[in-house]
């Protein structure tokens, strides 16, 4: 099938097709039911339920394809979008709208130098060497830096034909440029940190912090089905950072239980046939329900149950 001739009157949704956003992104997409087949090296995907096409791309291109308004929707990282607007500023009519934070790949865009080494902060580096593949993030940050550190004595702001700072890009293997001797310092994502670690830095500031978010385009193809995956993407977060928590307790003890779980609104409260009882039924953030569980059992809550949502809205 030729793809590409397929694409007419489909809302075009980019994914990322490497990297560590990849799986979480194919993972949101299953839970919300889009159903699709990727065929071997191809980079596009027609959504068999929905007038959908996915499109893999770079995590990197994807804020500029979303931004351009040639695709409608995309998942990437908030620090490319960061570095997209930072070499291509938004406008009325250009640039991504964050739709929702996706609550997965948490990391940090940060300032590293070697850990023995002259440099402890930021102003240190001013007039060195920068490795970084967030060329535009950057040479931002550092125009700011050497601002602030002339005091902006003649009211002009510094530009990046005036910088002092030298900013190299690589296209990755960041962390190497150091020990190589390509770089003073480096500004690169971390997150765990075992690997600046591993290459003998340590972090002295951060520039973003970022996770994946779903972005649009200020002018999709078609709203009303944006608004309606959105929906759907959204209600698989709630799934997966909620749990369904049952139980019963004494009607004199409810007010104490309803402090201890006060769901997303409000608990659902159902009478007993023991008058004295009621049993309630509440959503509890999943990293919070064993230490619910125990203050409930605490308080003479019994028959404590704990369930799994499949989906939510």
């Amino acid at each position: 099938m030729d793809l590409v001739n397929h694409l007419e009157g489909r809302l075009l949704f980019a994914v990322p097709k490497k990297g560590r956003l990849q799986q979480a992104a194919l993972d949101l997409l299953a839970g919300s039911d889009i159903q699709f087949r990727r065929d071997h090296r191809l980079d596009i995907a027609l959504v068999k339920n929905h007038p959908i096409a996915l499109v893999f791309l770079p995590a990197a291109d994807i804020p500029t394809f979303v931004g351009e308004g040639r695709v409608d929707l995309g998942i990437t990282g908030r620090d490319q979008i960061c570095e997209h607007e930072a070499v291509t500023p938004p406008t009325e009519d250009t640039g991504a709208e964050e739709v929702l934070d996706l609550g997965f790949g948490y990391c940090q865009l940060q300032v590293q130098v070697p850990k023995n080494g002259p440099y402890k902060e930021p102003k240190d580096l001013i007039g060195r060497n920068i490795s970084t593949s967030f060329a535009g993030l950057s040479t931002k940050y550092f125009e700011a830096l050497e601002a602030q550190d002339e005091g902006a004595a003649n009211g002009d702001s510094i530009t990046s034909k005036q910088l002092r700072t030298k900013i190299k890009y690589l296209g990755g293997s960041v962390e190497a440029a150091c020990a190589l001797g390509v770089a003073d310092g480096i500004v690169d994502l971390v997150e765990s940190g075992e690997t600046m670690k591993a290459a003998g830095l340590e972090a002295i500031d951060t520039v973003v912090e970022s996770k994946a978010v779903l972005i649009r385009s200020k002018r999709p193809s078609n709203p009303e089905l944006v608004d309606k995956i959105a929906g759907r993407i959204k209600g698989v977060i709630a799934a997966q950072r909620y749990v369904t928590c049952t139980y019963n307790i004494p009607r004199k003890l409810l007010p104490t239980a309803t402090k201890i779980t006060p769901g997303k609104r409000a608990p659902t409260v159902t009478a007993l046939d023991e008058p004295d009882w009621v049993a309630l039924n509440v959503m509890v953030e999943k990293v919070k329900i064993a230490t619910v569980m125990d203050d409930l059992a605490s308080c003479g809550a019994e028959d404590i149950l704990v369930g799994n949502i499949a989906n939510s809205r």
